[in-house]
């Protein structure tokens, strides 16, 4: 089935949604989503959403310390919007009637989450993003001037005269259509599923970031991956994020004689930012050759049951009592800080292109995202983009740094890998801590299943399990061969060869394009 309207969007989160109800007052919007409609990164986020609400705190404050997570590469003037504007879209999904978690004067109730200074995280228990999800799903359900068409995997970019003009898509059936539109705004989430330990869902595979690189946009800062570090690890149970909204809430990390470690590793304890912790957790364990843990219960129980429903839940159907059990955690692939590089207002390097939410890279969290500022980001750079698809094209003003081009994947008649391939050779070598050895291992095997995926893609266009491996493989290549060039450590990339934060020569943006 072929369609046509005025606007495209592409993923169904929090940015795509937010973007699709602005557009609906200037004309015709398509929505186009892979699986269903509420599947995406956002309904998985646990922990809520940061805003400078409380009386303590400042959109100044909030800065300071994305600032200081983003560990010297974050874009002040990102950051800048995200906190000043946030405060103002997270009062409207209020009056829009979100199902936030309030104090006793009703109020909303603040939660503290790691590298944050005050308590500045709204959120509903600990489905935050579901309920996000589920406010904006209902009103874009309920807008006459937005189609949304499921099942429908995006699967290349059209271009005419070098501008984007809609995209091509495919159903699970095998059926290929086209949509054509005017603007087109990517807002597909993550690709957390290129790594083998992931607490992304299954969709999260960077379609959009593979599709828009592809077409030759330029990517940015793609090697700063964060891992989260306590993902529950138990055999036969699915990596299901603990979110730090745990430790919070006093939640400590433990070692298996039952000591609190991670503050021998990093002063902030606990509470220091993800890359810190996740790393502190892999030194304890190559140190002890033991498991780590997550306990709260020096914690009242009542409480964590209230807070911590869903957790509980997750953590009852694999045997463990969160009140009282320790719960065994790991590191895990939890959200790519580098994407498709945009503007302010989520214009890309391809004219009529926009993104915005994780697939996009505004700088706005530098090496290393704060906690909770994903779905604000989602919310206010989807809104902006929106705002700026309805108005008159102009060039996108990309933040200046070093590009590095590359000559596209050359068909090779060698074997498309499986998709558990591709996955097991990113954590094993450019995952959590990374060298030159495995790094160049990485990038020479991508290398080859690239050329191997672009000689089968005619003839698998409407292979939905084809695709996924493609995006997998054009998503891991980016990441890996960031990862070999970029030879310091920072934020979430870490190199074992190179320990060290080296300002003098890497305190810098660095962005790919594939020629076309």
């Amino acid at each position: 089935m072929n369609l046509s309207g005025d606007f495209l969007v592409i993923g169904s989160g929090i940015a795509g949604l937010r973007a699709a109800l602005s557009l609906a007052g200037a004309g015709e919007v398509i929505v186009l989503t892979k699986a269903d409609p509420r599947e995406s990164n956002t309904g998985y986020a646990q922990g809520g959403i940061a805003a400078a609400l409380g009386p303590d705190d400042s959109p100044e404050l909030h800065a300071r310390d994305t600032i200081a997570a983003g560990d010297g590469l974050c874009e002040p003037a990102a950051v800048d919007v995200l906190v000043r504007e946030g405060p103002r879209y997270v009062r409207e999904l209020i009056e829009w009637g979100v199902a936030f978690d309030v104090d006793a004067e009703g109020r909303p109730a603040l939660g503290r989450e790691a590298a944050h200074s005050v308590r500045r995280v709204l959120h509903a228990r600990d489905a935050s993003g579901r309920e996000l999800g589920r406010l904006l799903w209902s009103r874009v359900s309920t807008t006459p001037r937005i189609k949304v068409l499921d099942d429908a995997l995006a699967t290349q970019l059209l271009m005419s005269g070098g501008c984007c003009d809609g995209v091509a898509y495919v159903n699970t059936r095998g059926e290929q259509g086209l949509v054509r539109a005017g603007r087109t705004l990517l807002a597909t989430g993550g690709a957390g599923q290129v790594f083998r330990e992931t607490t992304n869902p299954a969709v999260a595979t960077g379609d959009g970031l593979a599709m828009a690189a592809r077409a030759g946009a330029s990517i940015g800062d793609i090697e700063f991956v964060q891992f989260h570090p306590t993902a529950l690890s138990v055999e036969g149970a699915p990596r299901f994020l603990l979110s730090e909204a745990l430790r919070g809430e006093g939640a400590r990390i433990l070692n298996e004689a039952g000591e609190a470690f991670v503050a021998r590793y990093e002063p902030a304890g606990d509470l220091a930012s993800r890359d810190l912790v996740a790393r502190a957790i892999v030194r304890e364990v190559e140190r002890t050759g033991s498991r780590v843990y997550l306990s709260m219960a020096h914690l009242d129980p009542d409480f964590i049951r209230r807070r911590f429903p869903t957790i509980a839940q997750a953590c009852a159907h694999a045997g463990l009592d969160l009140t009282r059990d320790r719960i065994p955690v790991s590191p895990a692939a939890h959200y790519v800080m580098g994407g498709i590089d945009t503007d302010l207002d989520g214009r890309t390097s391809i004219p009529h292109l926009f993104a915005a939410g994780e697939v996009a890279c505004t700088g706005v969290h530098g090496a290393n995202r704060l906690a909770s500022n994903s779905l604000l980001e989602g919310l206010v750079f989807g809104a902006r983009a929106a705002e700026a698809m309805r108005g008159p094209i102009r060039a996108a003003a990309l933040r200046h740094g070093e590009v590095v081009r590359h000559a596209p994947p050359q068909p090779e008649a060698t074997q498309v890998p499986d998709e558990f391939a591709v996955r097991d050779l990113m954590w094993r070598d450019a995952g959590l801590l990374r060298a030159r050895g495995s790094l160049e291992r990485a990038v020479a095997q991508l290398e080859r299943w690239a050329g191997a995926a672009e000689a089968a893609r005619p003839a698998r266009a409407g292979d939905h399990g084809f695709r996924r491996v493609g995006s997998l493989v054009t998503v891991g290549l980016l990441i890996a061969r960031a990862a070999l060039r970029r030879e310091e450590s920072r934020g979430g990339h870490f190199r074992t060869d190179f320990p060290a934060l080296d300002d003098l020569h890497w305190k810098r943006h660095v962005s790919d394009v594939l020629t076309t």
